[in-house]
């Protein structure tokens, strides 16, 4: 059951919480040709009228300018993974155990599945929780 894991740059900025909102910043990363794998984007009820989007991978010079320019920055104490690996039953509780037995505290977790693959993006509160979450995710499911 092997697995790609990667560290990544999650970027993330406010958003107007109206329509329209999250597809101003989208647009504007996609004229920029930036290729996004990953958007989660909510609002914020702690600040009516706003709303927050987390995206990446923002890649390249002219992506990150359109980044900056919609008012998006890397996270800052934010620390996040990409694993990519088989779509099986359990392999959530799988990776999430691991993680636990090593008395990691995710701060969050994003997953998808399509087909045959699910990727998953993890979010911790220091990069040394990332780190040790990566060789421990290699470790037990035989990633790169």
């Amino acid at each position: 059951m092997a697995v790609q894991i990667n560290k990544v740059d999650v970027w993330a900025g406010d958003i107007a919480d109206s329509p329209g909102g999250l597809s101003a910043t989208l647009e504007a990363l996609a004229e920029a040709g930036a290729s996004l794998e990953f958007v989660i984007s909510r609002r914020r009820p702690e600040k009516p009228g706003r709303g927050v989007v987390f995206l990446a991978p923002v890649r390249g010079p002219k992506a990150i300018r359109a980044a900056r320019a919609a008012g998006l920055s890397k996270a800052a104490r934010m620390f996040s993974l990409r694993l990519e690996g088989p779509d099986k039953p359990g392999f959530g509780a799988k990776i999430s155990e691991a993680i636990a037995e090593v008395d990691i505290n995710m701060r969050g977790l994003s997953a998808a599945a399509i087909g045959r693959k699910c990727v998953v993006y993890f979010a911790f509160d220091t990069d040394a929780d990332a780190k040790k979450a990566s060789r421990v995710l290699k470790k037990k499911f035989g990633g790169k």
